[in-house]
């Protein structure tokens, strides 16, 4: 279907963190995806609702109800991504996070809107307490998605039923949030869904490569460690988010691409 509007809810996965920068904001799988709908529908509009750091609560509390007001019906296509950060966090309960998320989602779909959902990636190629806590939170999320997707007739994004996903050279070096090739990974995925021209080499495995020295792998770890983890636990500590103070990159209709 050659939907007329896009409109996109979530943190920095959907914001596009980290991508290359265009015009001073990351372009993100979102913004790609955008370009080729726009090629499909001579009216077609873009909403980029995302801000990175922002928690479940948030992004339903704040976002959803604008990203309502701008569906024009079942010719709209709205994105909703949000609890990872949730999930990340010690205190995390899936009985509060998961019927939060499917709240929002049958909101979202009382608009007429066609609404579109991911899981997380519950194998991250990590081993370990902290790789054995990401999967079990994570595969019971992802179940409370799967869930209310069906049950409002969503469009369900599942990097799980492709293994190859879990190479970490398609993550920035925060560890984190997709690359450049992770963000047109994704895009690819998502127009094929929908039913737009998309690349079929996106299920191509990244080719072979040698392992990392020892040496070499613990120096990036610490240097990792430094730059990226430290500064989130001392944000965690202060009960700040890397979002505070930040607005969405594209808050109303925009015709797309953005002048």
């Amino acid at each position: 279907m050659a939907f007329e509007r896009f409109i996109v809810c979530g943190d920095s996965y959907s914001e596009g963190m980290t991508d290359e920068i265009i015009d001073g904001k990351y372009r993100g799988w979102a913004d790609r995806v955008a370009d080729v709908m726009a090629q499909s529908h001579p009216n077609f509009t873009y909403v980029n609702l995302a801000v990175r750091g922002k928690l479940l609560g948030q992004v339903a509390e704040d976002q959803v109800p604008t990203a309502i007001s701008f569906v024009t019906g079942p010719n709209t296509l709205v994105s909703f991504h949000a609890g990872a950060n949730d999930a990340l966090r010690p205190g995390y309960q899936a009985s509060v996070a998961v019927p939060l998320y499917q709240e929002a989602v049958r909101r979202l779909a009382k608009s007429g809107a066609q609404l579109m959902l991911f899981t997380v990636l519950e194998r991250t190629g990590n081993t370990g307490k902290g790789a054995e806590i990401w999967e079990k939170r994570f595969s019971e999320f992802n179940r409370g998605v799967r869930a209310v997707g069906a049950e409002v007739g969503a469009i369900v994004v599942d990097a799980n039923e492709e293994d190859f996903l879990s190479d970490r050279r398609f993550l920035a070096f925060d560890r984190l949030h997709l690359n450049s090739i992770g963000h047109d990974r994704c895009a690819q995925a998502v127009l094929e869904l929908i039913g737009l021209p998309f690349n079929p080499a996106w299920r191509t495995p990244l080719p072979h490569v040698k392992k990392t020295p020892w040496l070499v792998e613990k120096a990036i770890t610490v240097a990792w460690f430094f730059i990226f983890a430290l500064p989130w636990i001392w944000r965690r500590v202060r009960g700040k988010s890397s979002g505070d103070g930040r607005s969405a990159k594209y808050p109303l209709p925009v015709t797309w691409p953005s002048k």
